[in-house]
């Protein structure tokens, strides 16, 4: 409730400022296209929306420009063929309503592959391994740094482990930023995230 996600809201124009300017590389959002400024961004949100269609289909979502080579890579990187070439039907199996027929790191391994496939500039990642077990979120968090590389990339996360490696990170309480940092100054500082990290890090 810290207001987090309306950053990243704000950033797609899912919502409109009351006041103030959002800016991407120093050009305002409003004066973009929208169709152009939601190109500039990919999104591996907590909860993978996947549709009751085959995992092939949940990945392309109806995309026709993709090569073999192509999705090849993406199933690679995201590390969904470790999980599919056990199943019969492999890519062509039913991800079920909701993605019901796979477990949430698969789901998750599956919105990962969408995103390589897309390959926008800013990666904008939501609590995307808040939900996963363990073993879930080291795989997870594998495909994200492959992801990760080359590009802007804005987490969310309430895990701090998530976020320690960042090259800057933003505190927000109720709203409002309250410290931003290094992890390291941010620890040095004493504060609310050097709390926060007391709390769930083993330093």
């Amino acid at each position: 409730g810290a207001g987090k996600s309306t950053v990243f809201n704000l950033l797609t124009r899912l919502v409109d400022p009351d006041r103030g300017t959002v800016s991407v590389g120093g050009v305002s959002v409003a004066a973009l296209d929208l169709g152009v400024l939601r190109s500039l961004f990919s999104t591996v949100a907590q909860d993978a929306t996947l549709f009751d269609e085959t995992i092939r289909d949940n990945i392309l979502l109806g995309r026709t420009d993709i090569s073999e080579a192509q999705l090849n890579t993406a199933l690679t990187v995201a590390h969904v063929t470790e999980f599919t070439d056990a199943m019969p039907l492999g890519l062509d199996s039913p991800a079920g309503p909701r993605g019901s027929a796979l477990s949430g790191g698969q789901r998750q391994r599956v919105a990962i592959a969408r995103a390589v496939l897309r390959d926008a500039p800013v990666l904008l990642l939501d609590e995307a391994t808040s939900a996963l077990d363990t073993a879930s979120e080291a795989k997870v968090a594998q495909a994200l740094d492959h992801l990760s590389a080359g590009r802007t990339t804005l987490v969310i996360a309430h895990r701090l482990s998530t976020v320690r490696n960042a090259d800057h990170i933003v505190v927000v309480v109720e709203g409002r930023v309250a410290e931003e940092g290094t992890h390291d100054t941010l620890l040095a500082k004493g504060g609310v995230y050097a709390d926060l990290c007391r709390l769930q890090l083993v330093e």
